[in-house]
C-alpha cells in the first residue's frame, strides 16, 4: 500500500521527518516491509519492520539515527508499505526487494552471478551428468551450488572415471553407433551402444546420485564389496574396474582441500573490514567436501560494522539459492534466530545458523577468515592501482576530476555482412561485464561497410535511450554515498574506436540529440596498426600520442581490446546463427512437421530449391498451393 502525506501547503513539496510524521497515524501496528522513496520515484532504502508504526515513528524523531538513515529520511518524498502476516515473511520480502530495487542506503551484494550446478538429467531414459547454470527448468536432479564453473567441471571429470556416466547431449547420444572416445580412455561406460545395460547403467546413476548426497562412504563400501566378490569368483577385469573406481574417488576426495570429517553440508561465512571496505568470503561444504569458495565485496556505507553487513548480507545471499542445513557465521549478526527462523521455513527443513566458538567448525571459520583478510588486501591493492591509472587517464584528456564511468565503443563485420555494435564500461572497479551491451544494426538504409553510419546508429540508439530512461546529464550529479556505476548511467568519458570520421560522426549524434559537454576521444590505430602508437582525436584539440610506455597508454589499449573482443563475440555470435538459419524457415507455412519432410526427402534445401513442382507435389504433405508457394520463393519466371 502507497500513504501519501499530509501537507496544509499543496504548492510546497513536504520532505524529510515532515513527510514521515504524516504518515504515523494511518500505519498498522503489525509486520510489514517499508520503502522510502525520494522526489524521482527512486527508492532510497527498504526496511522491514515487527511493528510498522513502531519503527516509522522512530524516523520522525530528530536524532538516534545513524549517518546513512538520516541521509535516506532527509531525501524521503513519500513512503510505500506491505503488510505481511510474520516478521520471518517480512525478512524474506525485504531482502527481495533490495536485490531488485537496488537501494542507494541499502546494504548492497554487488556480484550476483548465479552459481553452477552438478545436473543429473531425468529427461532421457539414460541419464547424462552436465554442467548447469541458470534457471532449473530441466527434469532432473540437482547438486550444489558450486563456487566456480571450474570447480564444476573437476568434479564431472572425477565422476566420470567413478561411475562411467555419460556426458554428451542428448542428439549426439542418439546418432551414435560405436563407442566414442570416452569410452575407450575409461570416461564412459557407453550405454549408447549397448556396451552397458540401461539396469546396469542406473545402478551407477545411483551410487553417483548416493556419492552426491553425502553417502559416500556407503557407496565406497559397496564397490568395495563388488571388488571383493568379483576377485572371489576370478573376474579380474570387473575387480580391476572397481579398484579404477576406488581410486578415482579417493582421488575426488583428497582433492578438494579441507574436507571436514564432522560436517556434510554447510557454508562458512568470514567477514573482514579494512580502508572502509568489507569483503565476506563464502565457503561452500556438500558431501563432506570443499566445494569452492568465492569473494564478495558488498557495498556498504563505512559506519557498519561486519555484524550489521553479514546480516543484510545473509537473507540476500539466499534470496534465490538452497540453503544447507548448517550456516557458519565468522560474526554473531542482530536477528540470527529471526534469520534462522526465516531460512527454516523457505527451506522446508530445520537450519541451523551458528557463530562457533571451538573445535572443527571454529577451524573452517577461522580459515575462510584468512581468505576473507587477503582477498580484500588484493582488492584494496588492484583498487588503488586503478585509482591511479584514472587519475593518469583525466590528467593525459584533459578532464576536470577522473572518470567514474567509461563507456568504449567499437563495431564489427566482414564486407559489411552481420554488422553489430558494442559497448563496454568500465570504472574504479574495473570493467563492469554485466552492463556491456550489443547492437545489431537494423537500419535499412545503412550500406553495407559504412563504418560511420555505424557508429551514427549506435551511437544514436544508446543515448537516445539513455536520454529518455536518466534524462539530461546535467542531472545526473551523485548524491553522497552514492555507487557511481549504479547510480548515473551517464559516461564521464567516451571511447570510440576510429579517428577524425568516427569522432566527427559520434558528435553529430551527440549535437543532434542536444549532449553538449560530453568528452569523447577516438582512437586511431597507429601505422601498420602498431600497439602503442595509437593516435588520439579531441574535438577542440590537435591529435596527440602517449609516450610508448606510459601505464595509461597500456590502460586504454586494454580498453580497446576488451571492446574490440566483444564486438568479435557478438559478431561470430550473430553470423553462427545466420549460417545455420534454413532457407526453408523463410517460406510462410512451412512448420517443422513439412520441413522435416522436404530434407528427408530431397536430402537438402539446396536440393528443394531446384525441385519442379511436380516434385514438391510428391512430398508427404505438401499440396499443388504449398508446392507453388514453395517454388515461387526461389524462383522469380515461372514454373
Amino acid at each position: 500500500m502507497s500513504i501519501e502525506p499530509e501537507t496544509a501547503d499543496a504548492a510546497k513539496p513536504v520532505v524529510g521527518r515532515e513527510v514521515i510524521a504524516g504518515l504515523i497515524k494511518r500505519l498498522p501496528n503489525g509486520p510489514g516491509v517499508y520503502r522510502m522513496i525520494d522526489q524521482k520515484g527512486a527508492v532510497l532504502y527498504v526496511g522491514k519492520a515487527r511493528n510498522l508504526k513502531k519503527r516509522v515513528q522512530s524516523y520522525a524523531r530528530i536524532d538516534g539515527q545513524n549517518g546513512r538513515i538520516a541521509r535516506a529520511i532527509a531525501a524521503t518524498a513519500t513512503m510505500e508499505f506491505v503488510s505481511t502476516r510474520t516478521e520471518t515473511e517480512a525478512l524474506l520480502l525485504e531482502a527481495n526487494l533490495i536485490k531488485r530495487l537496488r537501494p542507494r542506503f541499502n546494504v548492497l551484494l554487488r556480484d550476483d552471478k548465479s552459481f553452477p550446478y552438478i545436473l543429473m538429467t531425468e529427461d532421457h531414459p539414460v541419464p547424462a551428468i552436465v554442467k548447469h547454470r541458470g534457471a532449473r527448468s530441466r527434469k532432473g536432479t540437482y547438486f550444489g551450488p558450486f563456487a566456480s564453473a571450474g570447480a564444476v567441471g573437476r568434479t564431472i571429470n572425477a565422476l566420470q572415471r567413478a561411475f562411467l556416466l555419460r556426458t554428451c547431449s542428448d542428439s549426439f547420444y542418439e546418432s551414435r553407433t560405436r563407442p566414442c572416445l570416452l569410452h575407450q580412455i575409461k570416461r564412459c561406460s557407453a550405454p549408447c551402444t549397448g556396451v552397458i545395460s540401461h539396469s546396469d547403467y542406473a545402478h551407477l546413476v545411483d551410487e553417483a546420485k548416493g556419492f552426491l548426497s553425502g553417502k559416500s562412504q556407503a557407496v565406497r563400501t559397496e564397490i568395495a564389496m563388488e571388488m571383493a566378490a568379483a576377485s572371489e569368483r576370478l573376474d579380474f577385469e570387473a575387480a580391476a574396474v572397481y579398484r579404477d573406481r576406488l581410486a578415482a574417488l579417493s582421488h575426488t576426495q583428497g582433492h578438494q582441500g579441507i574436507n571436514p570429517r564432522g560436517i556434510e553440508e554447510a557454508d562458512v561465512f568470514a567477514c573482514h573490514q579494512d580502508g572502509g571496505a568489507t569483503c565476506i568470503e563464502v565457503f561452500f561444504f556438500r558431501t563432506g567436501q570443499n566445494w569452492g569458495n568465492r569473494a564478495y565485496y558488498p557495498r556498504a556505507d563505512r559506519d557498519l560494522d561486519c555484524a550489521a553487513v553479514l546480516g543484510a548480507f545473509l537473507a540476500q545471499f539466499y534470496d534465490d539459492k538452497p540453503v544447507p542445513r548448517q550456516v557458519l557465521l565468522s560474526h554473531d549478526i542482530e536477528e540470527r534466530e529471526l534469520l534462522e527462523e526465516a531460512l527454516s521455513e523457505k527451506s522446508g527443513h530445520r537450519i541451523s545458523v551458528q557463530v562457533p566458538q571451538r573445535g572443527e567448525k571454529k577451524d573452517l571459520v577461522d580459515h575462510a577468515l584468512t581468505n576473507a583478510r587477503e582477498a580484500l588486501g588484493r582488492e584494496l591493492a588492484e583498487s588503488s592501482s586503478q585509482k591511479t591509472l584514472l587519475a593518469g587517464l583525466a590528467e593525459r584528456f584533459g578532464l576536470a576530476e577522473p572518470p567514474e564511468r567509461i563507456e568504449v565503443y567499437d563495431n564489427s563485420h566482414i564486407m559489411g555482412t552481420n554488422p553489430v555494435g558494442a559497448m563496454i564500461v568500465a570504472g574504479p572497479a574495473g570493467f563492469v561485464k554485466a552492463q556491456y551491451r550489443k547492437f545489431n544494426m537494423r537500419s535499412e538504409s545503412l550500406t553495407p561497410g559504412d563504418d560511420y553510419a555505424m557508429m551514427r546508429e549506435m551511437l544514436g540508439r544508446r543515448f537516445a535511450r539513455l536520454l529518455k530512461e536518466a534524462g539530461p546529464r546535467e542531472g545526473a550529479a551523485l548524491d553522497d554515498g552514492d555507487e557511481p556505476s549504479a547510480a548515473t548511467p551517464w559516461p564521464d568519458l567516451v571511447f570510440i574506436d576510429g579517428g577524425k570520421g568516427q569522432l566527427a560522426a559520434a558528435e553529430t549524434v551527440l549535437a543532434e540529440l542536444g549532449i553538449a559537454g560530453l568528452p569523447v576521444v577516438g582512437v586511431a590505430k597507429g601505422p601498420d596498426r602498431d600497439a602503442g602508437r595509437e593516435t588520439f582525436h579531441r574535438t577542440g584539440r590537435e591529435p596527440f600520442m602517449l609516450q610508448p610506455r606510459d601505464p595509461v597508454l597500456y590502460f586504454v589499449q586494454r580498453l580497446r581490446d576488451e571492446a574490440h573482443r566483444f564486438a568479435i563475440g557478438s559478431h561470430r555470435t550473430r553470423r553462427k546463427i545466420d549460417m545455420t538459419r534454413n532457407p526453408l524457415d523463410e517460406i510462410g507455412g512451412i512448420g517443422p512437421t513439412r520441413k522435416r519432410a522436404l530434407l528427408r526427402h530431397f536430402g537438402t534445401a539446396k536440393a528443394v530449391s531446384r525441385a519442379s513442382i511436380e516434385d514438391l507435389v510428391a512430398v508427404e504433405g505438401i499440396s499443388r498451393q504449398m508446392a507453388q508457394l514453395i517454388h515461387d520463393h526461389f524462383h522469380e519466371g515461372p514454373a
